[in-house]
Protein backbone atom coordinates (compact mmCIF):
# COMPACT_ATOMS: atom_id res chain seq x y z
CA UNK A 1 0.00 0.00 0.00
CA UNK A 2 1.24 3.73 -0.73
CA UNK A 3 2.01 5.17 2.16
CA UNK A 4 1.04 8.81 2.39
CA UNK A 5 4.79 10.17 2.00
CA UNK A 6 5.24 8.52 -1.40
CA UNK A 7 1.95 9.99 -2.69
CA UNK A 8 3.22 13.53 -1.51
CA UNK A 9 7.02 12.86 -2.84
CA UNK A 10 4.89 12.04 -6.42
CA UNK A 11 3.07 15.32 -6.24
CA UNK A 12 6.41 17.25 -5.75
CA UNK A 13 8.44 15.27 -8.40
CA UNK A 14 5.08 16.51 -10.82
CA UNK A 15 4.74 19.99 -9.56
CA UNK A 16 8.60 20.58 -9.85
CA UNK A 17 8.77 18.73 -13.74
CA UNK A 18 5.24 21.04 -14.31
CA UNK A 19 6.90 24.42 -12.87
CA UNK A 20 9.94 23.40 -15.02
CA UNK A 21 7.68 23.21 -18.01
CA UNK A 22 5.76 26.44 -17.21
CA UNK A 23 9.25 28.29 -16.40
CA UNK A 24 10.41 27.79 -19.66
CA UNK A 25 7.23 28.55 -21.69
CA UNK A 26 7.03 32.23 -19.74
CA UNK A 27 10.96 32.71 -21.04
CA UNK A 28 10.09 31.98 -24.07
CA UNK A 29 6.95 34.14 -24.37
CA UNK A 30 8.82 37.62 -25.15
CA UNK A 31 5.97 39.28 -27.59
CA UNK A 32 3.59 41.65 -26.81
CA UNK A 33 0.45 42.52 -29.41
CA UNK A 34 -2.80 43.91 -29.97
CA UNK A 35 -5.05 40.77 -29.82
CA UNK A 36 -8.26 39.86 -31.73
CA UNK A 37 -10.10 37.95 -29.06
CA UNK A 38 -13.35 35.77 -29.82
CA UNK A 39 -15.82 34.96 -27.36
CA UNK A 40 -18.29 32.47 -29.28
CA UNK A 41 -20.70 28.78 -28.57
CA UNK A 42 -23.80 28.27 -27.25
CA UNK A 43 -23.24 28.70 -23.30
CA UNK A 44 -24.08 31.63 -21.22
CA UNK A 45 -20.71 34.00 -20.60
CA UNK A 46 -19.56 35.37 -24.01
CA UNK A 47 -20.37 39.16 -22.72
CA UNK A 48 -19.64 38.37 -19.27
CA UNK A 49 -15.63 37.73 -20.10
CA UNK A 50 -15.73 40.52 -22.47
CA UNK A 51 -16.78 42.68 -19.60
CA UNK A 52 -14.80 41.33 -17.18
CA UNK A 53 -11.79 41.96 -18.90
CA UNK A 54 -12.79 45.20 -19.91
CA UNK A 55 -12.85 46.03 -16.08
CA UNK A 56 -9.38 44.22 -16.06
CA UNK A 57 -8.53 46.63 -18.30
CA UNK A 58 -10.08 50.02 -16.14
CA UNK A 59 -8.92 48.87 -13.17
CA UNK A 60 -5.04 49.83 -14.86
CA UNK A 61 -6.57 53.11 -15.62
CA UNK A 62 -6.71 52.14 -19.87
CA UNK A 63 -9.40 53.99 -21.94
CA UNK A 64 -11.54 51.28 -23.23
CA UNK A 65 -14.91 51.23 -25.43
CA UNK A 66 -18.02 49.12 -26.19
CA UNK A 67 -20.32 49.03 -29.30
CA UNK A 68 -23.44 46.47 -28.00
CA UNK A 69 -24.82 45.63 -31.73
CA UNK A 70 -27.75 43.92 -30.72
CA UNK A 71 -28.62 43.75 -26.92
CA UNK A 72 -29.87 47.86 -26.78
CA UNK A 73 -33.37 47.46 -26.01
CA UNK A 74 -32.35 46.87 -22.16
CA UNK A 75 -30.80 48.57 -19.40
CA UNK A 76 -27.94 46.43 -18.04
CA UNK A 77 -26.15 46.71 -14.99
CA UNK A 78 -22.43 46.69 -16.39
CA UNK A 79 -23.82 49.88 -18.80
CA UNK A 80 -24.54 51.40 -15.16
CA UNK A 81 -21.60 50.49 -13.56
CA UNK A 82 -18.81 51.61 -16.61
CA UNK A 83 -20.77 54.65 -16.46
CA UNK A 84 -18.94 55.64 -13.30
CA UNK A 85 -15.91 55.37 -15.58
CA UNK A 86 -16.88 58.08 -17.47
CA UNK A 87 -13.78 59.35 -18.60
CA UNK A 88 -12.33 56.25 -19.53
CA UNK A 89 -15.13 54.43 -21.29
CA UNK A 90 -17.18 54.64 -24.40
CA UNK A 91 -20.29 52.82 -24.57
CA UNK A 92 -22.44 53.10 -27.50
CA UNK A 93 -25.61 50.84 -27.45
CA UNK A 94 -26.31 50.63 -30.79
CA UNK A 95 -28.93 48.08 -31.20
CA UNK A 96 -32.57 47.34 -30.59
CA UNK A 97 -32.86 44.11 -29.10
CA UNK A 98 -32.86 40.48 -30.54
CA UNK A 99 -33.66 39.81 -33.98
CA UNK A 100 -37.00 38.08 -33.45
CA UNK A 101 -37.96 41.23 -31.19
CA UNK A 102 -37.23 43.48 -34.54
CA UNK A 103 -38.61 41.39 -37.27
CA UNK A 104 -37.27 44.14 -39.29
CA UNK A 105 -34.57 42.65 -41.97
CA UNK A 106 -33.80 46.25 -43.71
CA UNK A 107 -33.85 47.80 -40.30
CA UNK A 108 -31.57 45.36 -38.51
CA UNK A 109 -29.03 46.01 -41.19
CA UNK A 110 -29.42 49.78 -40.91
CA UNK A 111 -28.72 49.51 -37.30
CA UNK A 112 -25.88 47.25 -37.58
CA UNK A 113 -24.40 49.45 -40.53
CA UNK A 114 -24.61 52.25 -37.95
CA UNK A 115 -23.09 50.22 -35.08
CA UNK A 116 -20.24 49.21 -37.35
CA UNK A 117 -19.46 52.39 -38.45
CA UNK A 118 -18.91 53.53 -34.71
CA UNK A 119 -16.75 50.63 -34.61
CA UNK A 120 -14.98 51.98 -37.31
CA UNK A 121 -14.27 55.28 -35.90
CA UNK A 122 -13.42 53.67 -32.34
CA UNK A 123 -11.02 51.76 -34.10
CA UNK A 124 -9.26 54.41 -36.09
CA UNK A 125 -8.62 56.23 -32.42
CA UNK A 126 -5.68 54.66 -30.76
CA UNK A 127 -6.20 56.32 -27.84
CA UNK A 128 -7.90 52.88 -26.50
CA UNK A 129 -6.61 50.08 -25.10
CA UNK A 130 -9.52 47.94 -25.74
CA UNK A 131 -12.58 47.32 -27.51
CA UNK A 132 -15.76 45.11 -26.84
CA UNK A 133 -17.69 44.57 -30.03
CA UNK A 134 -20.23 42.78 -28.11
CA UNK A 135 -22.77 40.39 -30.32
CA UNK A 136 -21.20 41.13 -33.70
CA UNK A 137 -21.17 37.53 -34.40
CA UNK A 138 -24.60 37.47 -34.61
CA UNK A 139 -24.63 40.56 -37.09
CA UNK A 140 -22.23 38.58 -39.34
CA UNK A 141 -24.57 35.41 -39.04
CA UNK A 142 -27.41 36.95 -40.59
CA UNK A 143 -24.92 38.64 -43.19
CA UNK A 144 -26.32 42.49 -41.92
CA UNK A 145 -22.76 43.49 -42.60
CA UNK A 146 -19.85 41.61 -44.95
CA UNK A 147 -17.45 39.41 -42.86
CA UNK A 148 -15.02 40.44 -45.19
CA UNK A 149 -15.42 43.87 -44.66
CA UNK A 150 -15.28 43.34 -41.13
CA UNK A 151 -12.44 40.72 -40.89
CA UNK A 152 -10.23 42.91 -42.95
CA UNK A 153 -10.92 46.68 -40.85
CA UNK A 154 -10.40 44.70 -37.54
CA UNK A 155 -6.66 42.93 -38.78
CA UNK A 156 -5.50 47.21 -38.86
CA UNK A 157 -6.25 47.55 -34.93
CA UNK A 158 -4.04 48.98 -32.84
CA UNK A 159 -6.08 48.09 -29.93
CA UNK A 160 -7.00 45.13 -28.35
CA UNK A 161 -10.53 43.70 -29.60
CA UNK A 162 -13.13 41.52 -28.01
CA UNK A 163 -15.90 40.11 -30.13
CA UNK A 164 -18.92 38.24 -28.84
CA UNK A 165 -21.87 35.85 -30.09
CA UNK A 166 -23.14 33.07 -31.06
CA UNK A 167 -21.75 31.58 -34.50
CA UNK A 168 -18.57 33.06 -34.85
CA UNK A 169 -17.90 33.08 -38.76
CA UNK A 170 -14.89 31.15 -39.64
CA UNK A 171 -13.20 33.64 -41.30
CA UNK A 172 -13.18 35.74 -38.08
CA UNK A 173 -12.23 32.72 -35.93
CA UNK A 174 -8.82 32.35 -38.28
CA UNK A 175 -7.82 35.72 -37.81
CA UNK A 176 -7.79 36.02 -33.73
CA UNK A 177 -5.54 35.56 -31.42
CA UNK A 178 -7.40 33.84 -28.95
CA UNK A 179 -10.80 31.98 -29.54
CA UNK A 180 -12.75 30.43 -26.51
CA UNK A 181 -15.79 28.74 -27.42
CA UNK A 182 -18.71 28.62 -24.28
CA UNK A 183 -20.35 25.04 -24.30
CA UNK A 184 -23.80 25.19 -23.26
CA UNK A 185 -24.30 22.81 -20.52
CA UNK A 186 -27.24 23.57 -18.32
CA UNK A 187 -29.37 26.53 -18.06
CA UNK A 188 -32.27 27.27 -16.02
CA UNK A 189 -34.70 29.27 -18.68
CA UNK A 190 -34.04 26.23 -21.05
CA UNK A 191 -34.30 23.30 -18.22
CA UNK A 192 -36.42 25.20 -15.27
CA UNK A 193 -38.32 28.54 -16.98
CA UNK A 194 -36.09 30.91 -14.64
CA UNK A 195 -36.21 34.15 -16.69
CA UNK A 196 -33.47 36.59 -17.24
CA UNK A 197 -32.38 38.04 -13.63
CA UNK A 198 -30.71 41.19 -12.56
CA UNK A 199 -27.53 41.27 -11.76
CA UNK A 200 -26.80 37.70 -13.84
CA UNK A 201 -28.22 38.08 -17.30
CA UNK A 202 -28.16 42.01 -17.25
Amino acid sequence: MTSEDEINQRHKEKAVKRKAHQDKLVREADKTKQLLIVYTGTGKGKSTAAFGTMLRALGHGYKVGVVQFIKGAWSTGEQNALERFENLVTYEVAGEGFTWDTQDRARDIEKARGAWEIALKMISDDSYHLIVLDELNIVLRYDYLPVGEVVAALKKRKMHVIVTGRNAPQALLDSADLVTEMKLVKHPFREQGVKAQKGIEF
